[in-house]
């Protein structure tokens, strides 16, 4: 059985679980998810910069909406469980756990944990951070030790 360690920001999408489930063809995988919620992960400004650069100017607008603190921790387990039904109804497993700080720290520790073979960071683009190699997969592959695949989600959650 090949491991995966998944990284998430949001819901996954019909089409994000389609193509992260069939990476590996027939192979069954195990997936250990991590979410952090968006809103704890970035500040606003770079938010807003990255939906202007996607030409998503309302989004933009709309960053001082987006939840914080608790809030975005209640939406970040539904969130959660939503990603894991959704990869377990392909017949792979799944389990997961939010990241509430350090992301990367938690990454690094699942891998060890569960001897993952592989990471793979799902994420809307964010182009400042990634500019700048500062996204999740660019500071990953110092950290883990395994292969680090990144991926843009398919679509809006």
């Amino acid at each position: 059985m090949f491991t995966s360690v998944l990284m998430i920001e949001k819901a996954l999408t019909s089409a994000d679980v389609e193509f992260v489930t069939t990476l590996h063809g027939d192979e069954p995988v195990s997936f250990h998810v991590l979410l952090q919620p968006r809103g704890e992960q970035a500040d606003r400004l770079l938010r807003a910069i990255d939906d202007v650069a996607l030409g998503e100017l309302d989004e933009a607008v709309r960053e001082g909406e987006t939840p914080e603190g608790e809030e975005a921790q209640t939406m970040g387990e539904r969130a959660l469980e939503v990603s894991l039904q959704a990869l377990r109804t392909t017949g792979d497993t799944a389990q997961g756990r939010l990241v509430e700080d350090h992301p990367l720290d938690a990454l690094r520790a699942v891998v060890e944990e569960v001897g993952a073979d592989e990471v793979i960071v799902l994420t809307d683009p964010h182009y400042v951070e990634e500019f700048f190699h500062r996204d999740w997969a660019s500071r990953a592959r110092h950290k883990v030790g395994v292969p680090v695949l990144k991926l843009f989600s398919h679509s809006k959650a």
